[in-house]
């Protein structure tokens, strides 16, 4: 049950540090608006929640020496999995508070960079201030409390990094994996890549084949008669 826990939890960290990616990204670009700042806020809260209950399920059996080797081995792999989180999290952090840093909500140093938003200028804005609550409107300094929470936060998940280190002594390049690289991504190709190869026979023996051969049969015969119409021209002459 532990082991399986840890997994659904997992599970829902990869999503959350996903999204969390993705959000970072539209940083400073023309939809960037307190909205997205409050939902990156959420999303790398819930993430680091995630990230406390998950080290708190892996590292118990990981550090009972009364543990199968089988069991061993899952749970060691969960934690690279987990640790691989840890660090794009992290990155994803700095890499989002040097983006804050540099285009601020309520004060901008510098123009926002276009990217990923197709349509006019009055669009945009339109639907920014759309999304605009007057509560937004009097929170001037949410993007300054939030830069200073970030840090905080960037300082917190380094030392949970640092302390997983600590307690448990995972070589990350000495836990093996149960499949290939890239094995879940050519299973399911293969029964396509066999269809693909029917479609293509068939393809080689429909009509198209057909026409092929009749235009072939038709460009010989006036071929004939072309030779045949030029010998009689010259036996006449």
């Amino acid at each position: 049950m532990a082991k399986e826990e840890c997994k659904a939890l997992l599970d829902a960290l990869n999503k959350a540090t996903a999204c969390y990616h993705h959000l970072v990204l539209t940083i400073g670009g023309s939809a960037d608006s307190q909205n997205l700042r409050e939902e990156l806020q959420k999303t790398r809260q819930k993430a680091q929640e995630l990230a406390v209950a998950i080290r708190a399920r892996l590292t118990a059996p990981l550090r009972d020496r009364g543990l199968g080797s089988e069991e061993r081995a899952e749970f060691e792999r969960l934690w690279v999995a987990f640790s691989g989180c840890l660090d794009l999290l992290e990155a994803d952090m700095r890499r989002a508070l040097t983006l804050s840093t540099e285009f601020p909500l309520h004060a901008p140093r510098r123009p926002l960079v276009r990217t990923g938003v197709e349509g006019s200028a009055a669009s945009v804005a339109a639907r920014a201030l759309s999304a605009r609550s007057l509560r937004h409107e009097a929170e001037r300094g949410f993007d300054v409390e939030d830069l200073h929470q970030l840090e905080r936060e960037i300082l917190q998940v380094g030392e949970m990094i640092q302390d997983m280190e600590m307690k448990v002594n995972v070589l990350r390049w000495t836990v093996q994996a149960r499949q290939a690289a890239g094995a879940e991504l050519l299973a399911r190709p293969s029964a396509g890549v066999s269809s693909l190869r029917g479609v293509s026979v068939e393809q080689r023996m429909g009509p198209c084949d057909l026409s092929k051969a009749l235009a072939a049969t038709i460009f010989s015969a006036v071929l004939l008669a072309a030779v045949a119409l030029a010998v009689c021209v010259a036996k006449l002459s």
